[in-house]
């Protein structure tokens, strides 16, 4: 079995992945399991009223957690994914537990530009977290030499290919009539 038929099948039994990305290291489980969800947060020692992102594989996708997504924010989309934008919006609450929306009633949400994290979110068919490799307010982890030995521990299973970044995501938050950027990174956005 190849290692990304492996992931995917530790993912679907609710199990925690390590995987190279377009920005950094991920770190991740299926988003429809609490349990998973609850074993992320404890393993990277994450805050439970910070919500973590989520990827997804495209727009189709996204419009199923969104809720009402405003046609300028599908522009966005359309304009820089795949990539490395987290777009934060109002979500479908029901459809995504409150740990990883933080207890809010928005989700941020990106498609990456990296095979393996789409290949394991087509195998799964839903969205999967997505935050960094790393211990909560840790170095984020561009690359393996970056991954703290002890988190590697702690996970399920790591997907060891390389990463393909070397920036974290730009985060915006368009949930305002004035967008706002939450983090500046690879994807420079004039506001």
């Amino acid at each position: 079995m190849d290692k990304t038929k492996k992931a995917i099948e530790i993912l679907k039994q609710g199990g925690i992945v390590i995987f190279p990305t377009d920005t950094a290291y991920g770190i991740g489980c299926r988003i429809d399991n609490r349990q998973a969800v609850e074993k992320l947060f404890k393993i990277r020692k994450r805050p439970e009223n910070q919500a973590v992102p989520v990827l997804v594989n495209g727009k189709e996708m996204a419009k199923k957690y969104f809720k009402d997504l405003p046609k300028d924010a599908e522009r966005l989309i359309d304009k820089f994914w795949p990539g490395a934008l987290t777009i934060v919006y109002f979500c479908q609450q029901q459809k995504i537990p409150q740990l990883v929306r933080g207890g809010k009633d928005t989700i941020g949400l990106r498609m990456p530009n990296h095979p393996i994290p789409l290949l394991l979110i087509n195998g799964l068919d839903i969205p999967i977290l997505g935050p960094s490799a790393n211990f909560h307010g840790e170095k984020t982890p561009f690359k393996k030499e970056d991954l703290d030995p002890e988190l590697l521990q702690r996970v399920d299973y790591f997907l060891d290919e390389e990463s393909l970044g070397n920036s974290t995501s730009t985060v915006i938050d368009c949930t305002k009539s004035s967008w706002q950027i939450l983090r500046q990174g690879k994807v420079q956005l004039n506001l």
